[in-house]
Order: C-alpha cells, then structure tokens, then sequence
C-alpha cells in the first residue's frame, strides 16, 4: 500500500488540479476579507458608500459586525459552514480517482496489487494528506490575510483552532471517501461531480431535512457529514462535543469497507 501511497503523492505534487483548488479556496478567502473590510471598518464605508455597496443608514447597522466574529468563526464562514470546501476538496478527489480510470492505469495497479483494500487506503491516505495541507494552509492564509488588513478580525484561542481543525480533518476526509466510493462504483468524471458538489454543498441533504424536520423525523439527518460539519463545535465544552470525532471516524470506515467490497466484486 505505501508504494502505492508514494506514486499517487508523487501525482498529487505534479497535478495541476491541487494548486487550482487550492487556489480557488485562497481567493475565496481574499474576497471574504475585502468585502468584511468594505462591510465593517471606518475606512471601508467611505468606500462603500461611493461604490453604492450601502447606504448612510446601512453603515451605521454593520459597524457592529466585526464583534460578533473572531478568526476561527471567520474561517469556517468562508468555506468549511456553507459546503465550499467539501465541493472544492470532492471535486480534487474526483479527478484524482478518475485518473485512473481515464487512463486506463487502474488495470496495471490491480494487476500487480490483488488486495484491492491496498488500492483504496492509498487513495483515502493521499487524499488525507491533501486535506491536512489545504485546511492548514488555509487557515494560514487567513491568518496572513487578517495581518495584511491590520488585524482586522479579533484572533482565536490555539486550543480551540486545533479542536475545530482535527475534526474538521475527519469530517472532510470521510466526505473524500465518499466522494472515492462514488468514482469506483460509477467509473464517471461527470457522477463524481455532481456528487461532489450536491452532497458537498448540503444540496441534497438541507431540503431533505427541511421536508423530514416538518413531520418532526429528521433530527438523525444533523449527524450527516454536510450538517455535523456546518454545525459542529467550534470550542470543546464538554464530552458531547466528542461525537464529531466519532462521527468522522464512523463514515471514513463505513465508507472504506464499502468502497473495498464494490471494488473487490468489480471486473476491473
């Protein structure tokens, strides 16, 4: 599993799809920061007001809006609450499965290696690592971006970033999974997509709960991936906040399993 672990880490440094979603993920960020400094600094309503963005009266109701943010909640406002980053992340994961797949390459990896789970950990594994990278750099990111706006947006405690990032992590990781379970069991560029982005931006799963909510049926729905992830701690308080470990790491091995069976029965 590691040889195969070390060629597709070589893929991921030499795909041009890593540094394109990353880069996605970074301008989202750059934008989110222009338009909070337009919103909710002194300097950023004189321009909003030429611009036409708001009105006198307008301004004088979001100067307060920089009190109810700090980093941590600003980070998860960009991408990670709304479903962004599980699009952008689902979207890299279907490419790099597909590869395989496009190219004809799956046939030379099963050829050599008849344990098909070797084939899926080394998929989930890289995608890990690349998950760990972009939530990190991410949050650098926003980090330098706050330093380049004057420290705009109060900081965070460290305790309470690493909690919200290891989880997040998980989460993340196990909607990659999901996202790999597709591509092996469709074979197609076009199912993972569109799982990528209905599964990954709660297309699928808000109006589900909303219809489920009305019946009073559909509390089971908030430990999907998409609302544990939107609505999940941002400090621990207490050992009920431990369920999102629990959680993440339930799909990423439901997932796994399932994915190693469907690949195992194929005719590849």
């Amino acid at each position: 599993m590691f040889n195969l672990l070390r060629m597709d880490l070589y893929r991921v440094k030499r795909s041009k799809s890593t540094y394109v979603c990353f880069g996605v993920l970074m301008i989202a960020t750059v934008l989110a920061f222009v338009m909070l400094w337009l919103m909710a600094t002194p300097q950023g309503h004189e321009w909003s007001v030429r611009m036409g963005m708001l009105s006198p009266e307008e301004v004088k109701k979001s100067t307060d809006l920089l009190n109810s943010v700090d980093l941590l909640k600003l980070f998860r406002q960009i991408c990670l609450d709304g479903g962004m980053y599980n699009v952008v992340f689902g979207i890299w994961t279907m490419l790099f499965v597909c590869a395989d797949y496009r190219s004809g390459f799956i046939k030379n990896i099963m050829a050599l290696h008849q344990d098909r789970y070797n084939y899926i950990g080394s998929k989930i594994l890289a995608a890990g690592i690349v998950n760990f990278c972009y939530l990190v750099l991410h949050f650098l990111g926003v980090l330098l971006m706050n330093r380049l706006f004057g420290d705009m947006v109060p900081y965070t405690r460290r305790g309470d970033i690493v909690f919200y990032l290891t989880w997040a992590w998980l989460l993340t990781t196990a909607f990659s999974a999901l996202v790999i379970l597709i591509c092996i069991l469709t074979r197609s560029v076009a199912a993972g997509s569109v799982a990528a982005v209905l599964l990954g931006g709660g297309a699928v799963v808000m109006p589900l709960y909303g219809i489920l909510n009305t019946f009073h049926i559909g509390e089971w729905l908030k430990y999907t991936i998409y609302m544990t992830l939107s609505m999940g701690p941002g400090q621990y308080t207490a050992v009920r906040d431990l369920r999102v470990y629990a959680t993440g790491a339930g799909f990423l091995i439901l997932y796994t399993v399932i994915a190693g069976i469907v690949l195992k029965n194929q005719d590849i």
